[in-house]
């Protein structure tokens, strides 16, 4: 059964579905058939259940020595005939997709990345494959017409802003098409990091809203910032933050340094309790672009960041457990809603996130420390989950003239509070 919207959250097959995606862009160009049988199993085995996959080339991702395109390439080895459809490429995506819907995943599929489409930051960085508009709608349908059958999420766009009227022009041409050539699929917008500007014409026409909190090391605060601007936006659509800081990524504007198992979790969590609770995307540096040693480097570098480890070492980085964790988390206590609170915090509230979820509060507290609470709380029994390890907790509470003070958790790194009534 497809995936659908209920409220603030998805459902597939009846029950609630918490969006588990891993972010796997180049699959159709990069990856091998028996490479993707490998893949499949130790993300199934992670637990997730979404796929987001780039439909056409990945315009950034690892260079690779096979022939898988959707269109023949020009003499200088980058640009595309776009009047020449390959049925072998669709054909052998189709089978990758079968093979990842028999295995009980769900396919987030992106039709356009930016770079296809005029006028964006990256069609401007390189221009040579913007699709010209007598072709977008023979390689829409193409699409449409291959993956229909598994019952996608369509992803109109990717790592878009829509800043111009060409680009906005473009974009409603795709959704318009979608619409047509895949009538009652979801649709979404994949836009780029730091972003906020999804049009109002294309939010009434999502189904859920997605956001990219991205890979720039200062702007990490956009976790919570943007979950909050896109669940306060009407129509109310379910919120995913689709492109958290990747693992092992390196920091975007060439600057020194990677994000790594920390990090990651802490935009998960910064994500989640701040109302995008629909699910979560995660990212390995090296499995996304699918980097294999000794193959050629891509001559497009996207933003520059440092080089990824091989894929088989970034499918086994450590901090897809801490996303499996939070799927299992909200599933199991059936949390299909929160209401951010951060006013219940006394202190550190630009550090610590609060939110309600039914009647329990959680925090995600970055650094052990005492903290105090608004309100009496003494009704309630506190546990610290400790998300580097399987440590549980419980933690005093004392109230007295208003404020309830809570022990501090006994964990090195951070930690999930969980204030439930006794």
């Amino acid at each position: 059964m497809a995936l659908c919207v209920s409220q603030n959250h998805l459902v597939r097959d009846g029950r609630h579905f918490f969006w588990l995606a891993d972010t796997c862009w180049s699959a159709f160009t990069n990856i091998s058939e028996g490479e993707w049988q490998e893949y499949l199993d130790i993300r199934a085995k992670q637990r997730f259940n979404v796929l987001q996959i780039n439909t056409l080339p990945q315009w950034d991702r690892c260079g690779t020595g096979q022939p898988w395109q959707p269109f023949p390439l020009l003499e200088d080895g980058m640009r595309y005939d776009f009047s020449t459809l390959r049925q072998d490429y669709f054909d052998r995506a189709q089978r990758m997709c079968r093979a990842a819907v028999d295995r009980g995943f769900t396919l987030a599929l992106v039709v356009m990345w930016c770079n296809y489409v005029p006028d964006t930051w990256a069609s401007k960085i390189y221009s040579g494959n913007i699709i010209p508009e007598e072709r977008v709608e023979p390689i829409v349908r193409a699409i449409c017409e291959s993956f229909n059958e598994f019952e996608p999420v369509y992803l109109v766009s990717g790592d878009t802003g829509f800043d111009s009227e060409a680009s906005i022009a473009r974009y409603r041409l795709v959704t318009d098409l979608v619409d047509r050539y895949a009538p009652g699929a979801l649709k979404a917008y994949h836009i780029k990091g730091r972003y906020d500007g999804l049009p109002q014409e294309f939010g009434e026409r999502a189904d859920l809203y997605l956001y990219q909190s991205g890979h720039n090391a200062a702007a990490q605060g956009m976790c919570h910032q943007l979950a909050e601007h896109f669940t306060a936006r009407s129509p109310r659509r379910p919120v995913i933050n689709s492109e958290p800081c990747y693992e092992q990524m390196g920091y975007s504007h060439k600057l020194y340094g990677r994000f790594r198992r920390p990090e990651t979790r802490s935009a998960l969590w910064n994500s989640l309790l701040a109302g995008a609770c629909a699910g979560i995307t995660y990212g390995a540096h090296g499995v996304w672009n699918w980097w294999i040693p000794g193959q050629p480097k891509n001559p497009i570098g996207g933003e520059g960041f440092l080089q990824a480890q091989p894929h088989q070492a970034a499918l086994r980085f450590p901090g897809a457990a801490d996303f499996a964790f939070a799927r299992q988390f909200f599933e199991e206590r059936a949390i299909t809603a929160v209401q951010p609170c951060q006013e219940v915090l006394v202190q550190y509230g630009e550090s610590i996130r609060a939110a309600r979820a039914g009647d329990a509060l959680l925090l995600y507290v970055p650094t052990s420390a005492p903290l105090a609470l608004h309100g009496d709380w003494s009704g309630y029994t506190a546990t610290a989950i400790q998300l580097d390890g399987d440590g549980r907790t419980a933690l005093s509470l004392a109230y007295r003239e208003g404020v309830t003070e809570l022990e501090m958790h006994p964990y090195y790194d951070d930690a999930l509070i969980v204030l439930e009534k006794a």
